[in-house]
């Protein structure tokens, strides 16, 4: 997976993706995600590193069935609000 890190004002907001993913325009119907390099090009992770920076972040942005997968398995979204995309799943988590 890809992580990206940056502190903001509001609190740290964190992207990931499964690699294969970066670069590519997934649709569905009305909805449309382009997994831009700029915002979700980072350092290989491993799944205990993605998981420690998601327990830190504020906001987060996921790409990728491994990475959406991830975070579903270990509670940080509920299965139900996962965007299913032609091709990817994506999620978004915004702690309050």
């Amino acid at each position: 997976m890809l992580l990206n890190e940056r502190d903001t004002d509001e609190g740290l907001l964190v992207s990931v993706c499964d690699p294969e993913d970066l670069g590519e325009t997934y649709e569905n119907g009305s909805v449309s995600l382009t997994v831009e390099p700029d915002f979700y090009d980072g350092e290989e992770a491993s799944a205990e590193e993605v998981v420690d920076s998601l327990k830190r972040c504020t906001t987060a942005n996921l790409v990728g069935e491994e990475t959406v997968g991830l975070a579903v398995d270990h509670g940080f979204v509920d299965e139900e609000n996962v965007l299913e995309l032609d091709g990817t799943r994506h999620a978004q988590l915004l702690w309050m």
